[in-house]
């Protein structure tokens, strides 16, 4: 291996293998951390300007203190590490499908896993977003039918290319109806995309919601020298 090339740790999974890599990049003087299913990169430490916007565009849509946020996905974990920087976030739980994932955190691989493990505010749970979201249990296995101020995803490319065929469910009406359900009065869903706004998807979302709007989030991109973008998505329910 390398100097510049690591593989910190590859697993299999029931929705393929996976792998956490960290690589130099010569260009930019720093590490890159990386996470791929199969041959299909996840994320990177490269690219967080979006992960972050999700946590701050969906905690700004809401008024008051005590907040109670869940995330769906965890990755690299900077949607998480931004909720918790805001001081009006009294719990937080972190959901993901993969203990792989949780438990790079855990041993500390990742940039920011020591600080979403020393802060009490902040829980990681295995569990299958999508699945728990069907049911009256909800999101948190401690405390089954909890309400939250803000749901926050990211876990699919975009609402029409996910990462498994049951998760197209929730993007639709009945989907995000049964979402609605898990938050309190007034509570915001807030969703990553990879692509430009999708109109089909903005309509769904206004038939659900109270508010919705479609956030443009751009970055620089270094690999290419010029800019590229995101989308994030802010929807609130009737206070």
């Amino acid at each position: 291996m390398s100097a510049r090339f690591e593989e910190l740790d590859w697993r299999p999974t029931p929705i393929g293998d996976i792998s956490l890599r960290r690589r130099r990049e010569p260009s930019l003087g720093v590490d890159v951390y990386e996470i791929k299913l199969d041959d299909d990169f996840l994320m990177s430490s490269l690219f967080t300007v979006a992960e972050i916007e999700l946590a701050r565009l969906g905690l700004a849509a809401l008024e008051g203190t005590g907040l109670d946020v869940a995330v769906g996905g965890l990755g690299l974990g900077y949607t998480a590490q931004a909720v918790l920087e805001d001081a009006r976030v009294r719990s937080l739980v972190v959901l993901d499908t993969l203990g792989e994932v949780i438990e790079w955190h855990e041993r500390e691989l990742l940039p920011v896993g020591a600080r979403l493990m020393a802060d009490p505010r902040c829980r990681l749970v295995r569990g299958d977003f999508f699945a728990m979201v069907s049911t009256d249990a909800g999101l948190d296995p401690e405390t089954p039918g909890r309400r939250f101020h803000a749901v926050l995803v990211d876990i699919d490319h975009t609402p029409r290319n996910v990462l498994h065929p049951s998760h197209a469910a929730l993007y639709t009406p009945a989907g995000l109806r049964r979402l609605t359900g898990h938050l309190a009065p007034g509570g915001v869903f807030a969703l990553w995309s990879d692509d430009p706004p999708e109109e089909g998807f903005e309509a769904v979302l206004a038939e659900v919601f109270a508010t919705s709007r479609a956030h443009v989030v751009t970055f620089p991109n270094p690999l290419t020298g010029g800019e590229s973008a995101n989308t994030v998505y802010v929807a609130t329910t009737p206070a």
